[in-house]
């Protein structure tokens, strides 16, 4: 398995309501330095349906400016959809909504 399908596997477990930083999803992946990876992965994921590459954000809670599925405003309204407090700046309430894997 490459680690793009190591990194999918990772991301389609997170739960609805509830996200996962870059640096979390590399480490469950694998490889605690593959941070840019899981970025470039989620930039070309190929099933968006299945693999909720907007349920990922950076280690402060951040969405990606450059969401590759309709951009910032388009992730910070999937999750808010599920029921994430995204704040107007695009910040995630880690405390409230991240998940480490369990």
């Amino acid at each position: 398995m490459n680690s793009f399908e190591l990194i999918y596997n990772v991301v389609k477990k997170i739960p609805y309501g509830k996200v996962s930083t870059y640096g979390q999803v590399a480490l469950l992946a694998g490889n605690p330095h593959w941070s840019r990876v899981v970025g470039y992965a989620l930039h070309v994921n190929p099933d968006p349906e299945r693999i909720p590459c907007y349920r990922v954000v950076n280690r402060f809670g951040r969405v990606s400016d450059s969401f590759a599925f309709g951009g910032k405003n388009r992730q910070i309204e999937l999750l808010r959809s599920e029921g994430v407090d995204v704040n107007d700046d695009g910040i995630v309430n880690l405390r409230k909504h991240l998940w480490r894997g369990e």
